[in-house]
């Protein structure tokens, strides 16, 4: 009886605890670096976690070279280029500014050597060299850089050169570096390692890299430093915590100190207070609908990507998610037509949203099934 009284006790006295005790961890405010604009996203679901002034045009100095790489990893991928093919070094690239990987003029160096000695030096004249490479001259080079720019959505960007060096209209956002960032990670996992490099050494001169948070937290692994006295200190950092990657973009600070300890505090908020969660695979089967003049009636429809939210952390769960596609859908569709959309609210607040697609061609079916749809058509 003893027994069975204190068992009575405990469930009451877990009874009376208020709802509030077991209630997600507040989320607090972020914090305010110390510099002109930043912003930090969730990789897998792109939320803006924290912002301010990311739209705000600034000059980017050796971020840059985010969208050099980008470019030339494209030229890998498509065929132009391969790691091996050696590019011979101009007096121009030779000749270039600031920091450099010294680069011989008349040699020849590797695309491999290049990027290294771009993305871990930060070198001038292994940018040079490669926008070369790609497009036969640097300001070729900077329109293609411009139209990738046009297609990643970065609305507020204008690069007239591949290496960040000033120029009049060279200038980037906050969101846009982040977009870029992203782009990178999500296409060229396999050049991504290089942003965690070290060191490296050329012409028996070693260099490190300039971005401190490597050694100060192992689970940052890129990306790149900018610096020159009109844009002040720059860094795109990103890092990777119990299967969370986050991306923070810290333009104008004072110092290395400070854009290093900005990037920082971005980053450990997002983590401690955030969590991402995978909603809907890639290709799976959301919804069936109606297909008019398609052979089956209905074609399933799907994502293209990977369906990720990133709430408040210890939230995932009170996620929900509601399919809807488009009415009076009818045959041909290509597999590349938006067919519904796929949400996710939080407290009646849009979280993530993505589009639904055919997961395969559908094609009209035969005389009888179309015949039969235009009839039915005037009935729905």
């Amino acid at each position: 009886m003893t027994l069975f009284c204190r068992c009575l006790a405990v469930l009451a006295l877990i009874a009376s605890v208020p709802p509030s005790f077991a209630a997600p961890t507040p989320v607090p405010p972020p914090p305010e670096p110390a510099a002109r604009s930043w912003i930090l996203i969730d990789e897998q679901s792109g939320r803006v976690i924290t912002s301010h002034d990311a739209d705000a045009r600034v000059e980017p100095a050796s971020l840059t070279k985010l969208m050099t790489a980008y470019a030339v990893f494209h030229a890998i991928e498509d065929g132009k280029l391969s790691l091996d093919t050696e590019v011979p070094i101009s007096e121009r690239a030779w000749r270039s500014e600031g920091s450099r990987t010294f680069l011989e003029v008349g040699t020849r160096a590797t695309v491999e050597t290049l990027l290294q000695g771009m993305i871990v030096q930060s070198g001038n004249d292994a940018s040079i060299a490669l926008a070369e490479a790609v497009a036969g001259t640097e300001p070729t080079f900077a329109s293609i850089m411009n139209q990738y720019a046009v297609r990643l959505g970065m609305k507020n960007s204008h690069f007239l050169n591949s290496t960040g060096l000033p120029a009049d209209g060279h200038l980037v956002t906050a969101r846009d570096m982040a977009l870029l960032a992203r782009a990178i990670i999500d296409e060229f996992p396999d050049h991504y390692r290089w942003y965690s490099q070290r060191e490296f050494t050329w012409n028996n001169i070693t260099q490190g890299n300039r971005n401190g948070l490597l050694d100060q937290d192992p689970s940052v692994d890129g990306m790149k430093t900018g610096h020159t006295d009109a844009a002040g200190y720059c860094l795109v950092s990103s890092a990777h915590r119990d299967g969370m990657r986050l991306i923070a973009v810290v333009m104008g600070a004072d110092s290395v100190k400070a854009r290093e300890d900005a990037s920082l505090a971005l980053l450990n908020y997002g983590f401690s207070f955030f969590e991402t969660r995978r909603l809907h695979p890639r290709g799976a089967e959301l919804a069936r609908p109606r297909v008019y003049l398609a052979e089956d009636g209905a074609a399933p429809v799907g994502l293209r990507q990977e369906f990720y939210a990133t709430v408040p952390r210890g939230r995932a769960d009170e996620i929900e998610v509601a399919v809807t596609t488009e009415p009076g859908l009818s045959a041909p569709l290509a597999s590349t037509q938006p067919v519904g959309r796929v949400r996710a609210t939080l407290d009646g607040r849009l979280v993530a949203v993505a589009d639904l697609y055919p997961l395969a061609e559908v094609p009209e079916g035969g005389f009888v099934r179309r015949s039969w749809d235009t009839v039915m058509r005037w009935f729905d």
